[in-house]
């Protein structure tokens, strides 16, 4: 994995961070310019996240494509053990310390759907989220995996093709027969396809190492989420966010020997799962004492980079090479050292 792409991802994962601690902390209502770009473009982290799994799903599979079922069982090795456990935690915290959560229900049956990756109304009644509300955006990971075990049937010049006419007909014909849901239908599917197309232009060694074009790249980007509406999400943030992952992985030669922002990229999928845990939490305390809600964010902050390190190391890890090493025959400390290849 590039460096410079764990590093973007970790910055994806940040700045979800700081978007719901405006929303958990000052119910979107910023109080400066800094919390405003937060409350309107802190979410463009999900459309990174989403590009930057294309571009990783398609680079893992570029050489010996393994059986479309293997690569489903891991991909789901990779995400559901700790997806599991803070949705559960999440269930744990509504059920014995409602304050904490007080815009959250839980619905036994919701909770089930959401385990399973099932979109579906949250009980709370605001729309298509699981139970562990940032889970949402792994329910379109989940389809993007499905349709991607298909494309690894055919040969890889194509794969592109294929996950994109499996993308529409799923996202448009089959939501609009409902014969799946709304949830669906979102322009947001079609930003897997920007990280295939740039995980095959740079197969092709299209992205070249480079300095100031890339940097003009990253202002330009900048520039247009600033500027636009993150409607048509594509559009507006998708492609935007697709020039960000090419122009940082043109200055890869910049952060390759980093083994901090290795370490932030391997982390930030837990960030990105118990984030809303911590902040909900500190924002109870904050209100609860009157503490500095910007103080109370520099300990949430703390609190996220400790615990998403030990996640990563204890749960990701752990339970990742437990389960491969059941499907594979071998001994799980043979293959942990190896993690750090594969990411999400």
């Amino acid at each position: 994995m590039l460096i410079s792409v764990q590093a973007l991802r970790a910055l994806a994962a940040w700045t979800v961070v700081c978007h719901h601690f405006m929303q958990i902390f000052f119910d979107f209502e910023a109080h400066g310019p800094i919390g405003q770009l937060f409350v309107d473009k802190g979410a463009v982290g999900v459309d990174i996240f989403f590009v930057i799994s294309g571009l990783v799903i398609f680079l893992s599979t570029k050489e010996n494509p393994p059986a479309p079922g293997r690569f489903l069982l891991y991909r789901l090795f990779r995400i559901v053990p700790a997806y599991w456990l803070y949705t559960l935690l999440m269930a744990l915290l509504v059920v014995f310390a409602r304050p904490v959560l007080p815009d959250q229900t839980l619905d036994w049956n919701h909770l089930l759907l959401s385990l399973l990756f099932i979109p579906t109304q949250n009980p709370g009644g605001y729309g298509f989220y699981p139970t562990l509300n940032v889970g949402w955006t792994l329910n379109y990971e989940i389809l993007f995996y499905l349709l991607f075990a298909w494309a690894l049937l055919f040969r890889l010049q194509v794969r592109l093709l294929v996950v994109a006419a499996l993308l529409f007909a799923v996202s448009q014909a089959w939501t609009g027969f409902g014969w799946i849901s709304e949830f669906y239908r979102s322009d947001i599917v079609y930003e897997f396809l920007l990280g295939i197309a740039i995980g095959m232009l740079y197969r092709k060694g299209w992205i070249g190492a480079g300095l100031w074009l890339p940097l003009i790249g990253i202002g330009a980007a900048l520039l247009a989420i600033y500027h636009l509406a993150p409607a048509p999400r594509l559009l507006n943030w998708g492609v935007p966010s697709a020039v960000l992952v090419m122009a940082s992985m043109a200055l890869e030669r910049y952060f390759q020997r980093s083994r901090v922002l290795k370490l932030l990229g391997d982390c930030s999928y837990s960030v990105y799962l118990m984030h809303v845990l911590v902040l909900s939490a500190g924002g109870f305390v904050a209100r609860r004492y009157g503490i500095n809600p910007y103080l109370m964010f520099v300990v949430c902050v703390l609190a996220i980079g400790v615990g998403s390190w030990l996640s990563y190391e204890w749960v990701e890890k752990r339970s990742y090479q437990w389960l491969k090493a059941r499907i594979e025959g071998e001994p799980v400390a043979k293959r942990v050292e190896n993690l750090s290849r594969q990411k999400y």
